[in-house]
């Protein structure tokens, strides 16, 4: 962009300032017009055209590529039908967030600058709406993945002392439990802890989540077989039916066994915004010794953001804080500005993920987004009333908050209803109708629609439906 090899900066202002105007129209035209842009396959042609090149283009060519060549190509989560999976469909007002973090293109590991008093105001915000205590610290991440390793970590040093940093694993093995439903990402944090992945005890459901006497009995099981029970993990919000442990039942358990309690919130913890009945379903959420969940799930704003919330910050500084000499605090200056996040995570190059959270609250307020919350929630009861409606269509599971799962024909054998329902979900992706994923429940693999786009409305749920029986066939 630049004749003078030591600046990247553009030749001509002007003109990278009217190719960015322009593609700024664009992005704005793409969301206004969001439900005429299903998800499209990549074109070979475009994809090809992906090969990084020697050749730099100007300002002009480049907006160019981007609008025809990146920007149709999304996930296509953006669209009103998207359905397939927990992914969030973003909001108008990241834009203005992404284009100002990138502007100011801050470094988050800690400092005194303005981003990171906007991540202090977010967590606390966060932990006030989920009830933990007002000493509880607080970190954006990349997602519930993230978290979950930083919030178990923080639980290995509870359990073994701050002393296992250094020496690493030892003494009796950790074991920890969870419901039948929990997420992956519990198993892959255990394994990159070194506590592995096979210490996670699946407990089955009972008529409210875990089953806690089933639970009591494992732990009793383990202490006495010379285990070292550490962590029960319960889910607010199952990825594939959307269920909820009792959360109040677990902290009690959690207390009374000496155990550390973490929730997996990926999605639900944002129930506790949507009003009743819906918060209810995570009552108890502030009692968790450590909390994950997505921003940009039910919250909506644009990939990636994640929290993680720990109620007593002692855990989660002594599994994380070490600074070297380089990295040294000063009272005063940039240097100032304790206390740094690279000490509660691990990651000390970070971006201004608080931003585009901030924006959100501020652009639509805490009491709309959950109102669009509870409104999914609505929409997923929609559909099963559409799905007991249609001829020989079948609910596998009730719904409970915004997922609902079904068979497109009851009428067949398990393996067929599978396979019927596995190609309905290709052909609608393909065709650009509706996203739907699939799960299998109860020995058949079902349709799945996660609803968790603000956009979707009860004649989306309508087409979506009808689509499914034309891609029947019958």
């Amino acid at each position: 962009m630049t004749d003078d090899p030591a600046s990247l900066d553009p030749d001509d202002w002007d003109a990278f300032r009217a190719a960015a105007h322009d593609l700024l129209d664009s992005c704005i035209d793409r969301l206004a017009a969001a439900g005429d842009h299903p998800w499209q396959p990549v074109p070979d042609r475009v994809r090809a055209g992906y090969a990084v090149g020697p050749v730099a283009a100007d300002a002009a060519a480049l907006a160019d590529r981007l609008r025809d060549e990146v920007l149709p190509y999304g996930t296509g989560n953006t669209h009103p039908q998207f359905f397939g999976w927990v992914h969030g469909t973003g909001l108008a007002s990241g834009l203005l967030s992404e284009m100002v973090a990138a502007t100011m293109n801050a470094n988050c590991g800690g400092r005194d600058h303005g981003a990171v008093y906007m991540e202090r105001a977010v967590v606390d915000w966060a932990r006030g709406v989920f009830g933990m205590p007002a000493g509880a610290s607080g970190l954006l991440v990349a997602g519930t993945s993230q978290a979950t390793v930083i919030a178990l970590a923080a639980a290995r040093a509870r359990a073994l002392g701050p002393e296992v940093v250094a020496r690493g694993m030892q003494g009796a093995p950790l074991v920890a439990y969870a419901g039948a439903g929990v997420h992956n990402a519990a198993q892959k944090a255990l394994a990159l802890l070194g506590i592995g992945a096979g210490a996670l005890r699946r407990i089955p459901d009972g008529s409210a989540g875990i089953d806690t006497d089933v639970l009591r009995a494992a732990i009793a099981r383990d202490r006495a077989a010379g285990l070292h029970p550490f962590a029960v993990i319960g889910t607010a919000g199952s990825v594939d039916l959307g269920r909820f442990d009792d959360l109040e039942a677990l902290a009690d358990l959690a207390r009374d066994e000496d155990l550390w309690l973490h929730v997996d919130g990926a999605f639900g913890a944002w129930l506790a915004i949507a009003g009743e009945p819906w918060a209810g379903r995570v009552r108890g959420i502030g009692r968790a010794d450590s909390l994950a969940c997505d921003f940009h799930k039910w919250m909506y704003v644009p990939y990636d953001c994640g929290l993680v919330l720990i109620a007593d910050e002692t855990w989660h500084r002594a599994a994380f804080a070490a600074r070297p000499s380089y990295l040294e605090g000063q009272a005063r200056g940039l240097a100032g500005g304790d206390p740094w996040y690279c000490d509660y995570g691990v990651d000390l190059s970070r971006g201004n993920r608080a931003l585009k959270v901030w924006t959100a609250l501020t652009a639509y307020g805490q009491d709309r987004l959950g109102a669009a919350i509870a409104g999914n929630c609505a929409r997923a009861a929609d559909m099963a009333a559409a799905v007991e409606a249609a001829p020989h269509m079948a609910l596998l599971a009730a719904v409970e908050t915004n997922l609902c799962v079904f068979t497109a024909d009851s009428r067949l054998p398990a393996e067929d209803q599978s396979a019927l329902n596995r190609r309905i979900a290709q052909d609608l992706q393909l065709s650009g109708e509706a996203v739907f994923s699939t799960v299998e429940i109860g020995g058949v693999t079902g349709l799945r629609a996660a609803i968790t786009n603000h956009r979707t409305r009860p004649q989306h749920i309508r087409d979506a439906v009808a689509a499914v029986l034309r891609a029947r066939g019958d």
